[in-house]
């Protein structure tokens, strides 16, 4: 996720065949006395925020899931019902699986349209107001409003698949710019200088500012 995209480098990180979604976390509703393979992504997903304390992972939603998703609900002021449900999955930063083909297609809609700071509609886009919209008309999902936030939420990736969210440093420390990417070692995004457009991740002014890239 860090600084990986330098020249002819970025080719061995993008894979060629990226659109197929597959049922993950945040695509159903787990709770007690539940026995499913996405209770234990669920498991290993409080684990690493500390507050799934048990020593092994496993695909039984017990007292110990329970115990740690009301630790957490409790931590974000939601109900603390110990059922995860999409608020849960949300402040988690987990999202339901999506079509990511249409996501791309939807993004594309929105070629030539003009850049503007703070801009959210198709009147004019900034960076973040653009993917969230391409988000919320494609996938029903709500991102944070700033790019620094959204950095912060979905799975961190190595291996880039279209849909996928790219993140650069580029007028501050920190992510502070954000597109979506489309395959064939493009991205898409609205940029001050030419509005929703299509750039390469090899481009000299891109490649050394990439920082990441997070599926959401």
């Amino acid at each position: 996720m860090k600084r990986l995209l330098m020249g002819l480098g970025i080719a061995g990180i993008l894979t060629a065949n990226p659109l197929v979604g597959q049922a993950a976390l945040g695509d159903h509703t787990l709770k007690y006395g539940m026995t499913h393979t996405e209770v234990k992504d669920l498991q290993q997903t409080l684990k690493t925020k500390g507050y799934f304390t048990y020593s092994t992972t496993t695909t039984y939603f017990g007292t110990y899931t329970v115990n740690a998703v009301k630790s957490f609900q409790k931590s974000k002021g939601l109900t603390a019902d110990g059922v995860a449900g999409p608020a849960t999955f949300k402040a988690l930063g987990i999202y339901p699986s999506y079509s990511k083909t249409q996501l791309v297609s939807t993004a594309k809609t929105y070629l030539g349209v003009p850049y503007v700071w703070g801009g959210t509609t198709t009147s004019g886009f900034d960076c973040s107001g653009y993917v969230d919209y391409v988000f919320q008309k494609s996938a029903g999902i709500t991102l944070p409003r700033t790019v620094a936030d959204i950095y912060k939420v979905g799975t961190k990736v190595t291996t880039l698949s279209a849909g996928d969210l790219v993140f650069f440093e580029t007028y501050q420390t920190g992510a502070s710019h954000v597109g979506i990417y489309i395959g064939n070692n493009q991205f898409i995004s609205a940029t001050s200088s030419n509005g929703v457009s299509i750039a390469s991740m090899s481009n000299t002014y891109w490649a050394p500012r990439y920082l990441g890239a997070k599926r959401i």
